[in-house]
């Protein structure tokens, strides 16, 4: 079965006249380029030469990207500049039009180097020849593998030139029309623009591709890495040199006075850089409070703050005096991250001790400070070397505003080994795991010692979908989507939704989970899958079920939801319609509204389309036309035709779909 999603083209994004010159500050060009950092990248990583291999093609895309910020401001002319903000594309800002004309620049020159002769005064062409810098000393960096669409995009891109792969990414990626990218060709110096635009067109996505781009997949995402050993014989062999040079640095180290005793009293913290008296307190590890640990019992909310302190090493002041301070002040050494919309900045008080103790050969520290958790992790020596994180200490900070039984049963304690190890709330008694894309096995029971599970299959850090590991506990369902607390799974209309028990929602997740994966890392809460259809494919088709999921962030705003059409093969659903921070499939809008191409197995396309039950009649338009009366719509089509679909409520509202 082939399917296509029944939306409108996307408009291109160009919005102002070739050559018009704009005012960029450096404080403007700083700003798009971290908040667009992760696409820029991309975007440099699928322009470069693939000569480079993966490796160096990640370690110069992030150079190149880095270097794109101007080191003054500029009055420069600017091909193309966006006119409004869509969703899953970089906002209306000259900064980054102008910071992607750099590294555009930047990319297609490093296709043919040359080298300016000053005296001469002209340019010759030099041999290609492997950077010394950057690099990453013992590691190979690149991006998770895709399927097989993704490789057979990548095999199509590595036959075109840098100027037709710079053309094909700014008509995917960014959506931009053929003169605007014409435009931006030219001015990032690219020779025959026009000639590369039509290569680029004439470059059709694979065949499996349907409902986006793949270009936006992780094969292609040098912000998401795996990381291999280089040569191991090839280091040993150089392990004499490398020592020499060391004790020499130790040497020159001694003279100079350096210190050699390892972390001082606040560990991996910088110095420090505030004396007020609320600082001082949320320092003092004497001052961390602790509920009784039996509060959880009397408490009217069953939230964080009546976790009891748990571990081996609540009264270890030294361990918990480095928490604070790295929390407060973290140094050079230390790896931060936090959730979207996390604050980094230190408490404004003395925060609540939830657990300190050594797992998986790691001193782990979990803090609360009544909106965020933080989990502080380093060697279980206290040295700094060797925690589960990489080398140095590790902060991570997650947000849980009004977190409760329900929301926040358990926190994350250790990551090793593609498995997660939780300390769960203290009126958990009973863990089950159990297998989303397996819903008639029976849960297995988790072994639980003072709070604290065993090892648990992550499917964050999974590279496939053959499994989904989810956990149940007090009744609920939970996953692990690489963050600090685990994201509750509810099923059920979006007003009243439900634990996934029943046989419906167990095969309704099982078809659902694999599109988990798009939500790692996003601050999710809860998500919740919702069949808001279920009717017959024309020409004897089968059954086909409607589904729109929904997935709550803990911040509030960056909600995201996605529609998907199950039919009767055994095979996760398809994704017909995404929306990011919408109100779609939510309390706000109880409703749904979702279509697709479909071919029979006579060949005949049909524009499919189904809505949910307050819906009393569908329209299609554009590319494909049709009316019915109710929730569901059949309408026969042309292979590729486009249709913009609509209904209306029993109010007389017209409602369109996911947006």
């Amino acid at each position: 079965m082939e399917q296509q999603q029944a939306t409108a083209p996307r408009p291109d994004s160009s919005g102002a006249a070739d050559g018009q010159a704009v005012f960029v500050g450096v404080d403007q060009a700083e700003a798009a380029l971290v908040e667009h950092y992760p696409r820029l990248t991309r975007l440099a990583y699928l322009v470069l030469p693939p000569s480079l291999g993966r490796n160096r093609r990640v370690l110069t895309a992030h150079a190149i990207v880095q270097r794109a910020l101007p080191r003054q401001d500029s009055r420069a002319p600017l091909p193309v500049l966006p006119s409004q903000r869509r969703s899953g594309r970089p906002a209306a800002d000259p900064g980054y039009a102008f910071v992607r004309l750099r590294m555009l620049r930047s990319a297609l020159a490093a296709e043919r180097p040359r080298l300016r002769l000053p005296l001469a005064r002209r340019e010759v062409s030099v041999p290609s020849l492997p950077p010394l810098l950057p690099r990453v000393w013992g590691l190979r960096l690149f991006p998770r593998a895709g399927g097989a669409d993704e490789l057979a995009l990548d095999r199509t891109l590595s036959a075109l030139s840098g100027p037709a792969r710079a053309a094909y990414v700014l008509r995917a990626l960014e959506g931009l029309g053929d003169a605007d990218v014409c435009a931006i060709l030219e001015e990032a110096g690219a020779e025959d623009a026009p000639g590369a635009l039509a290569a680029a067109a004439g470059t059709p996505p694979p065949a499996g591709s349907r409902d986006r781009s793949l270009l936006e997949s992780a094969e292609f995402d040098p912000c998401s890495l795996q990381a291999r050993p280089t040569d191991l014989m090839r280091r040993r062999q150089h392990t004499r040199a490398v020592l020499a040079a060391g004790a020499a640095v130790l040497v020159c180290g001694a003279l100079l006075g350096l210190p050699g005793g390892g972390w001082g009293p606040d560990g991996a913290a910088a110095p420090p850089y505030a004396q007020n008296p609320a600082a001082r307190a949320a320092l003092d590890p004497a001052k961390v409070t602790r509920a009784p640990a039996g509060a959880w019992q009397d408490a009217t909310r069953r939230g964080l703050a009546a976790w009891p302190a748990r571990g081996d090493r609540t009264h270890d002041r030294a361990l918990l005096r480095r928490a604070l301070a790295v929390w407060a002040r973290p140094g050079p050494d230390v790896q931060v991250s936090a959730t979207p919309g996390t604050a980094k900045g230190p408490a404004a008080g003395p925060p609540q001790l939830l657990y300190a103790g050594v797992v998986d050969r790691s001193a782990v520290v979990l803090l609360y400070d009544g909106l965020r958790v933080v989990r502080y992790v380093e060697a279980a020596d206290g040295t700094g070397e060797g925690s589960d994180d990489g080398p140095g200490a590790a902060l991570d900070l997650a947000r849980t505003d009004n977190s409760d039984d329900a929301s926040a049963p358990a926190l994350v304690l250790n990551r090793a080994d593609s498995n997660v190890r939780y300390l769960t709330a203290p009126w958990i008694d009973r863990a089950d795991l159990t297998d989303l894309r397996k819903p008639a096995d029976a849960p297995q029971p988790l072994h639980l010692e003072d709070g604290t599970t065993g090892p648990v299959p992550s499917p964050a850090q999974a590279t496939g979908c053959a499994a989904w590991q989810a956990l149940r506990m007090d009744g609920h369902l939970y996953t692990d989507l690489g963050e600090l607390l685990p994201a509750r799974l509810t099923y059920g209309a979006p007003d009243r939704p439900d634990d996934p028990s029943g046989p419906e929602a167990r095969a309704a997740w099982a078809r659902t989970a694999c599109h988990l994966g798009g939500l790692r890392g996003q601050g999710v809460r809860s998500v919740n899958s919702w069949e808001f259809a279920r009717g017959p494919l024309p020409a004897g088709g089968g059954t086909a079920a409607w589904l729109c999921t929904r997935a709550e962030t803990w911040r509030g705003p960056g909600s995201r939801a996605f529609a998907q059409i199950q039919t009767p093969a055994d095979a996760p659903g398809t994704v017909v319609a995404r929306s990011e921070g919408g109100p779609g499939c939510g309390p706000r809008e109880p409703w749904a509204l979702a279509g697709v191409l479909w071919k029979a197995q006579s060949g005949q396309w049909w524009l499919v389309a189904a809505g949910s039950g307050q819906l009393t009649e569908i329209t299609a338009r554009g590319g494909v036309t049709g009316r019915a009366a109710g929730p569901l719509l059949a309408v026969p089509a042309a292979a590729g035709a486009r249709a913009e679909l609509s209904a209306r409520l029993p109010s007389g509202a017209r409602v369109s779909g996911l947006k």
